[in-house]
């Protein structure tokens, strides 16, 4: 999730009972994100028709982070990127300073247990593993998961408007990140989202994971 956090993004995915998982990412900057962007590209120097989110460029990326099997993200459009990513364990998924976000259990007799949290700073550890355009541009828009600021959603799009307008607030604030995942056993329980059968699912807002005011904490329970 936070790898797209200036994207409309979906997930799609599943967990196996040893850890792996696969995950398949599609993601795409919204319309006037793409137009602010493009000017800080073009101020930066990109040529004209690069892409502002290089499938190639983050799958190089994210295959040096901890727990990637294999990434392979390519470019849709300039403003837009699908593939996939393997995941060898899950518990191992991008932690970053020692830390990992993500606790795996899976009991002997079958049912387990995955929690995640993010808070800010394990986000910037972790926006650090993964590209540095993307760090730069969440930085470029002075999101605190970028900056380490502290400051209160209210804080931050008052900001974004003082500087970049109401239409750029609005479409950060009004924007969800969704994921649909598939785990090994019928679900029992669901913190931060909700479940049918083996699939659990998360509506996210985009703007909780750019701030980061709170820290961010899911859990889900299957048998």
């Amino acid at each position: 999730m936070l790898v797209f956090a200036s994207c409309a993004t979906q997930i799609v995915g599943s967990l196996e009972a040893d850890g792996r998982a696969n995950l398949h990412i599609n993601a795409a900057l919204q319309p006037r994100m793409t137009a602010l962007l493009t000017a800080f590209a073009a101020a930066a120097g990109m040529a004209p028709g690069a892409p502002l989110l290089d499938g190639p460029a983050i799958s190089e990326s994210m295959a040096h982070a901890p727990g990637i099997d294999s990434v392979s993200l390519a470019n849709t459009s300039p403003v837009s990127i699908d593939g996939r990513v393997g995941v060898s364990r899950i518990g191992d998924f991008l932690a970053a300073g020692g830390r990992d976000f993500i606790s795996f259990e899976q009991g002997d007799g079958g049912g387990g247990r995955l929690t995640a949290s993010l808070d800010r700073a394990t986000g910037r550890e972790m926006l650090a593993l993964i590209s540095p355009d993307l760090n730069g541009y969440l930085a470029a828009l002075m999101a605190p998961v970028a900056t380490g600021e502290a400051m209160t959603r209210a804080q931050y799009l008052s900001l974004v408007t003082a500087v970049y307008g109401a239409a750029i607030a609005q479409e950060i604030s009004s924007a969800t990140i969704r994921a649909f995942v598939d785990f090994p056993g019928p679900i029992q329980s669901v913190r931060g989202g909700a479940f049918s059968g083996r699939r659990a699912e998360f509506a996210i807002p985009l703007l909780d994971v750019m701030v980061l005011e709170s820290p961010l904490s899911y859990e889900v329970v299957w048998r």
